[in-house]
C-alpha cells in the first residue's frame, strides 16, 4: 500500500479501537473520544482535561445530535486538526 493508503488504514483502525471500548463499535461516546484525543494526538492537540472543552467539541461534531461521534464526524475532526497542522507548519516555513 502506498503512504497515503497506510495512513487511511490507520485513522479507520484507531476509530475502531477507541469506538469498541463502549457500546456502538461505530461510533465514539464523548469519554472514548476523549480517551482518543488524549493518547493519540497529544503533541498536536495536547491534553483534553476541561469537561466543557469536551462538551463544546462533541457538540460542533455531532452533526445528526445522537450524542455520539459516527466516523464522518471524525473525519470532520480529522480534517480540521490536519488543516490546522498544515496552515501552522506552512507559517512557520514563510518565517
Amino acid at each position: 500500500m502506498t503512504d497515503l493508503e497506510n495512513s487511511l488504514a490507520t485513522i479507520m483502525e484507531v476509530f475502531h479501537k477507541y469506538a469498541e471500548k463502549e457500546g456502538d463499535k461505530h461510533k465514539l461516546k464523548k469519554s472514548e473520544l476523549k480517551d482518543l484525543i488524549n493518547e493519540e494526538l497529544t503533541s498536536l492537540v495536547g491534553h483534553v482535561k476541561d469537561q466543557a472543552t469536551m462538551d463544546s467539541l462533541m457538540e460542533s461534531l455531532d452533526t445528526d445530535g445522537d450524542s455520539e461521534c459516527d466516523f464522518q464526524e471524525f473525519m470532520t475532526f480529522i480534517t480540521m486538526v490536519t488543516v490546522c497542522c498544515h496552515d501552522f507548519c506552512e507559517h512557520h516555513e514563510d518565517e
